[in-house]
Protein backbone atom coordinates (compact mmCIF):
# COMPACT_ATOMS: atom_id res chain seq x y z
CA UNK A 1 0.00 0.00 0.00
CA UNK A 2 1.45 3.04 -1.46
CA UNK A 3 1.52 5.72 1.63
CA UNK A 4 0.44 9.62 0.29
CA UNK A 5 2.00 11.70 2.51
CA UNK A 6 5.93 9.88 1.58
CA UNK A 7 4.96 10.70 -2.10
CA UNK A 8 3.76 14.01 -2.18
CA UNK A 9 6.55 15.14 -0.54
CA UNK A 10 9.16 13.41 -2.69
CA UNK A 11 7.63 15.00 -5.58
CA UNK A 12 7.85 18.20 -3.96
CA UNK A 13 11.47 18.15 -3.32
CA UNK A 14 11.80 17.01 -6.80
CA UNK A 15 10.12 20.09 -8.36
CA UNK A 16 12.29 21.78 -6.26
CA UNK A 17 15.27 20.49 -7.41
CA UNK A 18 14.74 21.22 -10.95
CA UNK A 19 13.07 24.24 -10.68
CA UNK A 20 16.16 26.20 -11.14
CA UNK A 21 17.70 24.22 -13.94
CA UNK A 22 14.57 25.11 -15.83
CA UNK A 23 14.25 28.67 -14.72
CA UNK A 24 18.36 28.83 -15.73
CA UNK A 25 17.15 27.61 -19.44
CA UNK A 26 14.24 29.61 -19.66
CA UNK A 27 16.42 32.97 -19.25
CA UNK A 28 18.79 31.20 -21.70
CA UNK A 29 16.39 30.91 -24.31
CA UNK A 30 15.10 33.94 -23.73
CA UNK A 31 18.37 35.86 -23.79
CA UNK A 32 19.64 33.92 -27.12
CA UNK A 33 16.02 34.90 -28.57
CA UNK A 34 16.88 38.80 -27.75
CA UNK A 35 20.18 38.51 -29.13
CA UNK A 36 18.93 37.25 -32.20
CA UNK A 37 16.41 40.13 -32.48
CA UNK A 38 18.59 42.53 -31.70
CA UNK A 39 20.75 44.46 -34.38
CA UNK A 40 24.46 43.67 -34.24
CA UNK A 41 26.91 45.74 -32.38
CA UNK A 42 28.85 47.93 -33.83
CA UNK A 43 32.44 47.05 -34.48
CA UNK A 44 34.80 48.67 -31.86
CA UNK A 45 37.30 50.95 -33.00
CA UNK A 46 39.05 52.99 -30.58
CA UNK A 47 42.20 53.01 -32.18
CA UNK A 48 41.14 54.28 -35.10
CA UNK A 49 40.95 57.82 -35.79
CA UNK A 50 38.69 58.96 -38.65
CA UNK A 51 35.15 59.52 -38.19
CA UNK A 52 32.28 59.29 -40.10
CA UNK A 53 29.76 62.47 -39.89
CA UNK A 54 27.55 62.97 -36.70
CA UNK A 55 24.76 61.80 -35.95
CA UNK A 56 24.90 58.51 -38.30
CA UNK A 57 23.94 60.38 -41.03
CA UNK A 58 25.12 58.16 -44.16
CA UNK A 59 28.81 59.33 -46.53
CA UNK A 60 28.53 59.67 -49.69
CA UNK A 61 29.82 56.77 -51.66
CA UNK A 62 32.90 58.85 -52.40
CA UNK A 63 33.76 59.13 -48.82
CA UNK A 64 32.08 55.76 -47.17
CA UNK A 65 35.32 53.51 -47.54
CA UNK A 66 37.15 55.90 -45.81
CA UNK A 67 35.38 57.83 -43.18
CA UNK A 68 35.38 55.46 -40.02
CA UNK A 69 33.32 55.88 -36.81
CA UNK A 70 35.47 57.28 -33.59
CA UNK A 71 33.63 57.19 -30.41
CA UNK A 72 35.03 59.13 -26.56
CA UNK A 73 32.07 56.95 -25.03
CA UNK A 74 31.24 53.56 -25.66
CA UNK A 75 29.37 50.99 -22.89
CA UNK A 76 30.90 50.31 -19.48
CA UNK A 77 31.25 46.63 -20.74
CA UNK A 78 32.87 47.85 -23.89
CA UNK A 79 34.99 50.06 -21.99
CA UNK A 80 36.38 46.86 -19.81
CA UNK A 81 37.02 44.99 -22.78
CA UNK A 82 39.22 47.75 -23.87
CA UNK A 83 41.16 48.43 -20.79
CA UNK A 84 41.91 44.90 -21.15
CA UNK A 85 42.93 44.90 -24.73
CA UNK A 86 45.01 48.49 -24.06
CA UNK A 87 46.77 46.83 -21.08
CA UNK A 88 48.11 44.22 -22.96
CA UNK A 89 48.80 46.00 -26.41
CA UNK A 90 49.47 49.71 -26.78
CA UNK A 91 50.46 51.05 -30.34
CA UNK A 92 51.79 54.40 -28.88
CA UNK A 93 55.41 55.08 -27.96
CA UNK A 94 55.01 58.50 -26.32
CA UNK A 95 53.60 58.58 -22.91
CA UNK A 96 50.40 60.34 -21.83
CA UNK A 97 51.52 61.82 -18.60
CA UNK A 98 55.50 63.30 -18.17
CA UNK A 99 57.04 66.51 -17.05
CA UNK A 100 56.60 68.92 -19.82
CA UNK A 101 59.00 71.24 -18.27
CA UNK A 102 62.36 69.51 -18.68
CA UNK A 103 64.91 71.06 -20.72
CA UNK A 104 63.13 74.15 -21.21
CA UNK A 105 65.09 77.73 -21.17
CA UNK A 106 63.06 80.18 -20.16
CA UNK A 107 65.01 82.90 -20.57
CA UNK A 108 63.19 85.90 -21.87
CA UNK A 109 60.05 84.34 -21.34
CA UNK A 110 57.12 86.45 -20.11
CA UNK A 111 56.88 84.60 -16.90
CA UNK A 112 53.31 84.85 -15.98
CA UNK A 113 52.56 83.59 -19.28
CA UNK A 114 54.92 80.78 -18.73
CA UNK A 115 53.63 80.11 -15.38
CA UNK A 116 49.61 79.97 -16.24
CA UNK A 117 50.57 77.38 -19.03
CA UNK A 118 52.18 75.22 -16.98
CA UNK A 119 49.86 75.12 -14.51
CA UNK A 120 47.19 74.31 -17.07
CA UNK A 121 49.09 71.48 -18.41
CA UNK A 122 50.02 69.99 -15.76
CA UNK A 123 51.28 66.31 -15.71
CA UNK A 124 50.16 66.35 -19.31
CA UNK A 125 53.30 65.19 -21.92
CA UNK A 126 52.48 67.74 -24.38
CA UNK A 127 53.24 71.87 -25.54
CA UNK A 128 51.66 74.91 -24.96
CA UNK A 129 52.93 77.92 -27.54
CA UNK A 130 51.15 81.02 -25.99
CA UNK A 131 51.82 84.41 -28.64
CA UNK A 132 51.08 87.54 -29.35
CA UNK A 133 48.78 87.53 -32.73
CA UNK A 134 49.10 91.67 -33.17
CA UNK A 135 53.16 91.36 -33.18
CA UNK A 136 54.14 87.70 -33.90
CA UNK A 137 55.79 87.55 -30.64
CA UNK A 138 56.24 84.06 -28.69
CA UNK A 139 55.58 84.67 -25.22
CA UNK A 140 55.87 81.37 -23.95
CA UNK A 141 56.68 77.91 -25.12
CA UNK A 142 56.18 74.71 -22.55
CA UNK A 143 58.56 71.72 -23.69
CA UNK A 144 60.26 73.52 -26.61
CA UNK A 145 61.90 70.04 -27.55
CA UNK A 146 58.17 68.78 -28.89
CA UNK A 147 57.44 71.92 -30.18
CA UNK A 148 61.07 72.46 -32.26
CA UNK A 149 60.06 68.71 -33.70
CA UNK A 150 59.36 68.34 -37.09
CA UNK A 151 55.62 68.17 -37.23
CA UNK A 152 52.95 66.04 -36.33
CA UNK A 153 49.76 64.98 -38.93
CA UNK A 154 47.69 67.99 -37.94
CA UNK A 155 44.11 66.32 -37.60
CA UNK A 156 40.96 68.22 -37.70
CA UNK A 157 42.87 71.17 -37.19
CA UNK A 158 43.44 71.26 -40.78
CA UNK A 159 39.45 72.42 -41.37
CA UNK A 160 40.94 75.65 -40.38
CA UNK A 161 42.84 75.72 -43.77
CA UNK A 162 40.20 74.07 -44.88
CA UNK A 163 37.21 76.56 -44.47
CA UNK A 164 39.34 79.53 -45.43
CA UNK A 165 40.56 77.75 -48.86
CA UNK A 166 37.12 76.46 -50.02
CA UNK A 167 35.36 80.23 -49.05
CA UNK A 168 38.17 81.80 -51.19
CA UNK A 169 37.66 79.37 -53.89
CA UNK A 170 33.67 79.62 -53.88
CA UNK A 171 33.52 75.92 -52.82
CA UNK A 172 31.62 76.88 -49.70
CA UNK A 173 28.46 79.10 -49.50
CA UNK A 174 28.41 79.89 -45.77
CA UNK A 175 24.80 80.66 -45.50
CA UNK A 176 23.62 77.19 -47.16
CA UNK A 177 23.44 73.89 -45.95
CA UNK A 178 25.33 71.37 -47.02
CA UNK A 179 24.28 67.53 -48.10
CA UNK A 180 26.03 64.84 -46.20
CA UNK A 181 23.49 62.00 -46.30
CA UNK A 182 20.34 60.92 -47.27
CA UNK A 183 18.68 63.05 -45.13
CA UNK A 184 21.47 65.07 -43.08
CA UNK A 185 22.45 68.87 -43.97
CA UNK A 186 24.86 71.04 -42.34
CA UNK A 187 26.21 74.62 -42.43
CA UNK A 188 30.01 75.84 -42.06
CA UNK A 189 29.52 77.00 -38.53
CA UNK A 190 28.18 73.28 -37.28
CA UNK A 191 30.68 71.43 -39.66
CA UNK A 192 33.55 73.52 -37.77
CA UNK A 193 31.91 73.87 -34.46
CA UNK A 194 31.28 69.70 -34.15
CA UNK A 195 34.36 69.10 -36.64
CA UNK A 196 31.94 67.32 -39.43
CA UNK A 197 34.31 64.75 -41.45
CA UNK A 198 32.35 64.08 -44.46
CA UNK A 199 31.56 67.77 -44.97
CA UNK A 200 35.28 68.69 -44.83
CA UNK A 201 36.04 65.97 -47.02
CA UNK A 202 33.68 67.01 -49.88
CA UNK A 203 35.43 70.35 -49.59
CA UNK A 204 38.82 68.18 -50.18
CA UNK A 205 37.14 66.54 -53.35
CA UNK A 206 35.67 70.22 -54.16
CA UNK A 207 38.67 71.85 -54.51
CA UNK A 208 41.32 69.58 -55.70
CA UNK A 209 45.00 68.37 -54.62
CA UNK A 210 46.62 71.53 -56.34
CA UNK A 211 44.74 74.00 -54.86
CA UNK A 212 44.53 72.50 -51.38
CA UNK A 213 48.63 72.12 -51.02
CA UNK A 214 48.74 75.80 -52.27
CA UNK A 215 46.62 77.47 -50.02
CA UNK A 216 48.32 75.01 -47.25
CA UNK A 217 51.37 76.44 -48.65
CA UNK A 218 50.18 79.99 -48.45
CA UNK A 219 49.19 79.68 -44.94
CA UNK A 220 52.54 78.30 -43.79
CA UNK A 221 52.93 75.04 -44.14
CA UNK A 222 56.22 73.31 -45.31
CA UNK A 223 58.61 76.62 -44.11
CA UNK A 224 59.52 77.57 -40.60
CA UNK A 225 56.89 79.95 -38.88
CA UNK A 226 59.67 81.63 -36.94
CA UNK A 227 62.60 83.81 -37.69
CA UNK A 228 65.97 82.55 -36.45
CA UNK A 229 64.15 80.29 -33.83
CA UNK A 230 67.01 77.60 -32.71
CA UNK A 231 66.06 74.53 -33.13
CA UNK A 232 62.70 74.65 -35.49
CA UNK A 233 62.36 72.18 -38.24
CA UNK A 234 59.21 71.27 -40.22
CA UNK A 235 58.28 68.92 -42.72
CA UNK A 236 57.98 69.53 -46.48
CA UNK A 237 54.35 69.10 -48.24
CA UNK A 238 53.11 66.19 -49.47
CA UNK A 239 53.75 65.69 -53.05
CA UNK A 240 50.85 63.56 -54.26
CA UNK A 241 47.18 63.10 -52.66
CA UNK A 242 46.97 60.20 -49.84
CA UNK A 243 45.64 56.83 -50.69
CA UNK A 244 42.85 56.65 -49.46
CA UNK A 245 41.35 59.94 -50.79
CA UNK A 246 41.83 63.86 -51.13
CA UNK A 247 38.67 64.62 -48.23
CA UNK A 248 41.58 62.82 -46.02
CA UNK A 249 43.97 65.47 -46.56
CA UNK A 250 41.12 68.26 -45.20
CA UNK A 251 39.11 66.31 -42.78
CA UNK A 252 42.02 64.89 -40.96
CA UNK A 253 45.09 66.58 -42.82
CA UNK A 254 46.26 63.15 -43.88
CA UNK A 255 49.59 63.81 -45.64
CA UNK A 256 50.34 67.34 -43.97
CA UNK A 257 52.21 67.90 -40.44
CA UNK A 258 51.98 70.29 -38.38
CA UNK A 259 54.34 72.24 -35.58
CA UNK A 260 52.59 73.76 -32.83
CA UNK A 261 54.66 76.69 -34.32
CA UNK A 262 53.19 76.83 -38.04
CA UNK A 263 49.53 76.15 -35.82
CA UNK A 264 50.26 79.47 -33.72
CA UNK A 265 51.19 81.66 -36.64
CA UNK A 266 47.79 80.67 -38.65
CA UNK A 267 45.90 80.75 -35.91
CA UNK A 268 47.04 84.57 -35.50
CA UNK A 269 46.45 85.67 -38.84
CA UNK A 270 43.21 84.93 -38.58
CA UNK A 271 42.88 86.06 -35.28
CA UNK A 272 44.35 89.48 -36.54
CA UNK A 273 42.44 89.78 -40.11
CA UNK A 274 45.32 88.29 -42.18
CA UNK A 275 48.63 89.06 -41.54
CA UNK A 276 51.02 85.95 -41.14
CA UNK A 277 53.74 87.56 -39.15
CA UNK A 278 57.01 85.56 -39.18
CA UNK A 279 57.49 84.12 -35.22
CA UNK A 280 59.87 85.60 -32.93
CA UNK A 281 60.98 84.29 -29.88
CA UNK A 282 63.37 86.71 -27.66
CA UNK A 283 65.58 85.18 -25.49
CA UNK A 284 67.07 88.09 -23.26
CA UNK A 285 65.61 91.59 -22.38
CA UNK A 286 68.14 93.14 -25.16
CA UNK A 287 66.19 90.92 -27.62
CA UNK A 288 62.67 91.95 -25.99
CA UNK A 289 63.88 95.73 -25.77
CA UNK A 290 65.13 95.57 -29.61
CA UNK A 291 61.44 93.43 -31.14
CA UNK A 292 60.57 94.44 -34.23
CA UNK A 293 57.38 92.77 -35.63
CA UNK A 294 58.03 91.35 -38.92
CA UNK A 295 55.53 90.39 -42.15
CA UNK A 296 55.97 87.03 -44.10
CA UNK A 297 53.12 87.92 -46.05
CA UNK A 298 49.32 89.31 -46.18
CA UNK A 299 47.21 86.68 -46.57
CA UNK A 300 43.83 87.20 -48.89
CA UNK A 301 41.18 86.10 -46.05
CA UNK A 302 39.99 89.12 -44.71
CA UNK A 303 36.33 88.05 -46.35
CA UNK A 304 36.62 84.36 -45.05
CA UNK A 305 37.68 85.10 -42.01
CA UNK A 306 33.96 86.81 -40.54
CA UNK A 307 32.57 83.35 -41.91
CA UNK A 308 35.08 81.37 -40.19
CA UNK A 309 35.07 82.62 -36.29
CA UNK A 310 31.43 81.75 -35.76
CA UNK A 311 32.54 78.15 -36.25
CA UNK A 312 35.18 78.46 -34.24
CA UNK A 313 33.90 79.88 -31.30
CA UNK A 314 30.71 77.39 -31.73
CA UNK A 315 33.75 75.02 -31.06
CA UNK A 316 33.96 75.81 -27.68
CA UNK A 317 30.18 76.79 -27.06
CA UNK A 318 28.53 73.66 -28.03
CA UNK A 319 30.78 71.83 -30.32
CA UNK A 320 33.80 69.74 -29.68
CA UNK A 321 35.85 71.64 -27.58
CA UNK A 322 33.22 72.77 -24.75
CA UNK A 323 35.91 71.92 -22.08
CA UNK A 324 37.48 74.73 -22.50
CA UNK A 325 34.30 76.42 -20.95
CA UNK A 326 32.15 79.52 -22.89
CA UNK A 327 31.89 82.51 -21.68
CA UNK A 328 29.96 85.14 -23.83
CA UNK A 329 31.82 88.04 -22.02
CA UNK A 330 34.66 86.66 -23.10
CA UNK A 331 34.72 84.32 -26.19
CA UNK A 332 37.65 81.82 -27.27
CA UNK A 333 37.63 80.79 -30.89
CA UNK A 334 39.03 77.29 -31.13
CA UNK A 335 39.56 74.19 -33.33
CA UNK A 336 40.02 70.94 -32.07
CA UNK A 337 41.91 67.66 -33.98
CA UNK A 338 41.88 64.04 -32.31
CA UNK A 339 44.07 61.50 -34.50
CA UNK A 340 46.81 59.20 -34.55
CA UNK A 341 50.43 60.58 -35.79
CA UNK A 342 51.83 57.48 -37.39
CA UNK A 343 54.74 57.88 -38.30
CA UNK A 344 55.70 58.45 -34.37
CA UNK A 345 53.50 57.12 -33.87
CA UNK A 346 51.90 58.64 -31.01
CA UNK A 347 47.78 59.50 -30.30
CA UNK A 348 47.37 63.23 -30.79
CA UNK A 349 45.04 66.23 -29.04
CA UNK A 350 45.30 69.38 -30.70
CA UNK A 351 43.63 72.72 -29.51
CA UNK A 352 44.81 75.97 -31.88
CA UNK A 353 42.57 78.96 -30.25
CA UNK A 354 43.17 82.66 -29.67
CA UNK A 355 40.62 85.47 -27.11
CA UNK A 356 40.49 88.55 -26.81
CA UNK A 357 40.35 90.75 -23.85
CA UNK A 358 40.23 94.59 -22.88
CA UNK A 359 41.78 94.93 -26.46
CA UNK A 360 44.78 92.09 -25.76
CA UNK A 361 44.81 89.55 -28.10
CA UNK A 362 46.73 86.30 -27.22
CA UNK A 363 46.86 82.74 -28.96
CA UNK A 364 47.36 79.57 -27.03
CA UNK A 365 48.19 76.38 -29.20
CA UNK A 366 48.44 72.96 -26.97
CA UNK A 367 49.27 69.70 -28.50
CA UNK A 368 49.07 66.53 -26.32
CA UNK A 369 50.86 63.49 -27.24
CA UNK A 370 50.21 60.09 -25.89
CA UNK A 371 47.34 56.86 -25.36
CA UNK A 372 44.39 57.06 -26.07
CA UNK A 373 43.27 59.36 -23.15
CA UNK A 374 44.23 62.58 -25.39
CA UNK A 375 42.09 64.33 -27.49
CA UNK A 376 41.59 67.37 -28.96
CA UNK A 377 38.64 67.99 -26.23
CA UNK A 378 41.44 67.47 -23.63
CA UNK A 379 43.70 69.87 -25.44
CA UNK A 380 41.06 72.41 -25.44
CA UNK A 381 40.36 72.28 -21.49
CA UNK A 382 44.36 72.84 -21.10
CA UNK A 383 43.74 75.92 -23.05
CA UNK A 384 40.83 77.17 -21.44
CA UNK A 385 42.94 76.94 -18.42
CA UNK A 386 45.41 79.64 -19.41
CA UNK A 387 43.08 81.87 -20.58
CA UNK A 388 41.75 81.46 -16.89
CA UNK A 389 44.90 81.41 -15.03
CA UNK A 390 46.13 84.55 -17.23
CA UNK A 391 42.43 86.30 -16.46
CA UNK A 392 42.79 85.89 -12.51
CA UNK A 393 46.72 86.40 -12.60
CA UNK A 394 45.97 90.08 -13.90
CA UNK A 395 47.46 89.71 -17.38
CA UNK A 396 44.47 91.61 -19.18
CA UNK A 397 44.44 93.70 -17.10
CA UNK A 398 48.11 95.21 -17.97
CA UNK A 399 48.33 98.27 -20.09
CA UNK A 400 48.32 97.27 -23.84
CA UNK A 401 51.74 97.83 -25.79
CA UNK A 402 51.53 100.59 -27.99
CA UNK A 403 51.44 99.39 -31.95
CA UNK A 404 54.85 100.88 -33.60
CA UNK A 405 54.68 101.78 -37.13
CA UNK A 406 58.01 99.49 -37.10
CA UNK A 407 54.87 96.75 -37.20
CA UNK A 408 55.01 97.53 -40.95
CA UNK A 409 58.25 96.18 -41.72
CA UNK A 410 57.49 93.47 -44.37
CA UNK A 411 60.51 90.51 -44.32
CA UNK A 412 59.26 88.44 -46.93
CA UNK A 413 58.31 87.42 -50.42
CA UNK A 414 54.91 88.56 -51.95
CA UNK A 415 53.33 85.08 -52.57
CA UNK A 416 51.72 84.58 -56.47
CA UNK A 417 48.91 82.53 -56.62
Amino acid sequence: MIRPLPVLLALVCACAIAAPATQKRHRRHAASATAAKAPAPAASSTHRRRSSLHHNAIATPANRATLHKVSYTSTPAASRAHRRRRAEFNPWLSPTFADSTIGDLVDGEDLLVRQAAVKALGLYNGSVVVADPSSGRVLSIVNQKLAFKEGFEPCSTIKIVASLAGLNEGVIDPDSQMHIGRRSRIDLTNALAHSNNVYFSTVGDRLGFDRITDYARQFGLGEKAGLNIAGEQVSPLPEAPPSDGLGMMTSFGEGFYFTPLQLAALVSAVANGGTLYYLQYPRSQDEIDQFIPRVKRHLEIEKAIPAVRPGMMGAVAFGTARRAMFDPEQPIFGKTGTCTDNRSPTHLGWFGSFQEIAGRKVVVVVLLTGGHAVSGPIASGVAGAVYRNLRDQGYYSQPVPPASPAALVYSGTAYAR
